[in-house]
C-alpha cells in the first residue's frame, strides 16, 4: 500500500491553509496513495494559543471536518487530518483532535491528543495545557487496502512519541505521528524516537510534520518521514517548506520482520 506523509507551514487562515492541503491530498491522490496524513495543527497555526478557540468545531460539523470528508470522497483517499481543535468540557480549551476518514467520506476515528507539550529552554516557551484540554483512551482502526490486506492503524500527537507505553498497547500494523516538532526538540530527537517506536513495535511509522517558519516566528522541524518495522527511514522530506512524501508499506515485509525476531511474542511484563 503506498501512503504519503503531507508536510505544511501553517499559517494563521483557516481557509489558505485548507487550500494548501487540497492541494496535497490532491497530489498525493495522483501518485496513487491509498492514504494520506496531514500533520499537527494543519488547518491552523495560530499567533497565539487562544486563537484555536475561536476555530474550534463540534465533533461531526464544521467547515474542517466537512473538508476532510470531501477531500476523502473527491479523492477515493482515506485521510487523517492531523489534528484540528474540537469542542471541549470547558469554554476556555478545545481537544487537539485526529480524525479518520474513509474513502467514502465517513469518520472511521476518533483520537484526542493524551500527552500535552511543555517546553522551556529560556529562549522558547509552550505550554499546551494552557488551552487543550487532554484525552485519555488510545485509538486505532482498520483500514482494508486494496490488496485485501487489513491494516490496523494506530493513532497518535507529536508529543506522544516520547510515551512508548501508549504505542505498545495500540497493537498496531502502522503508526501515524501527526506533529509539529520545534525545531531544537526535533533536531535532537524526531528521527531517534520514530525509529525507536517503529522497532519497538516491529510497526510501520508514518509521521508527517510542519516544517518551516510560521507566520507567528515559530519554526518547526519538518523532516516528515516513513520508517519500516527494522528502523529503516523509507522516505522523508529533508528541506522545509509544504510537501508530499511517499512510501510503499508491504504487509510481507511487516510479517517478515516479526516472523524473524518475534520480539512481541516474548514480552513478559
Amino acid at each position: 500500500m503506498k501512503i504519503a506523509a503531507l508536510q505544511t507551514v501553517s499559517g494563521t487562515d483557516v481557509a489558505a491553509n485548507l487550500e494548501a492541503a487540497r492541494s496535497l491530498l490532491a497530489q498525493a491522490a495522483a501518485a496513487g496513495a491509498e492514504l494520506a496524513v496531514l500533520p499537527e495543527y494543519f488547518c491552523l497555526m495560530g499567533r497565539r494559543d487562544g486563537d484555536k478557540l475561536a476555530v474550534r468545531e463540534r465533533f461531526g460539523e464544521g467547515p474542517v471536518q466537512s473538508f476532510l470528508a470531501g477531500s476523502a470522497r473527491a479523492l477515493g483517499l482515506w485521510v487523517v487530518g492531523g489534528t484540528l481543535p474540537l469542542a471541549a468540557g470547558s469554554d476556555r480549551h478545545v481537544r487537539n483532535t485526529s480524525l479518520a476518514f474513509s474513502p467514502a467520506g465517513e469518520c472511521v476515528a476518533r483520537y484526542d491528543k493524551i500527552h500535552l507539550f511543555r517546553f522551556d529552554n529560556g529562549r522558547e516557551q509552550y505550554d499546551e495545557s494552557r488551552v487543550i484540554e487532554p484525552g485519555g483512551v488510545p485509538q486505532a482502526f482498520t483500514l482494508p487496502s486494496r490488496d485485501g490486506h487489513a491494516w490496523r492503524v494506530g493513532l497518535s500527537v507529536c508529543y506522544d512519541l516520547r510515551f512508548p507505553e501508549l504505542y505498545r498497547g495500540l497493537g498496531a500494523d502502522l503508526l501515524l505521528v501527526p506533529s509539529a516538532f520545534t525545531w531544537p526538540t526535533g533536531q535532537a530527537h524526531w528521527e531517534l524516537l520514530l525509529r525507536a517506536r517503529a522497532v519497538e513495535n516491529l510497526a510501520y511509522v508514518c509521521a508527517p510534520a510542519q516544517g518551516g517558519r510560521h507566520e507567528n516566528g515559530r519554526r518547526t522541524w519538518g523532516h516528515s518521514m516513513v520508517v519500516d518495522p527494522w528502523g529503516a527511514v523509507l522516505a522523508v522530506r529533508p528541506e522545509d517548506g509544504p510537501g508530499v512524501v511517499l512510501a510503499e508499506i508491504d504487509a510481507g515485509r511487516l510479517a517478515q520482520v516479526r516472523a524473524q525476531l518475534p520480539a512481541l511474542d516474548h514480552r513478559v511484563l
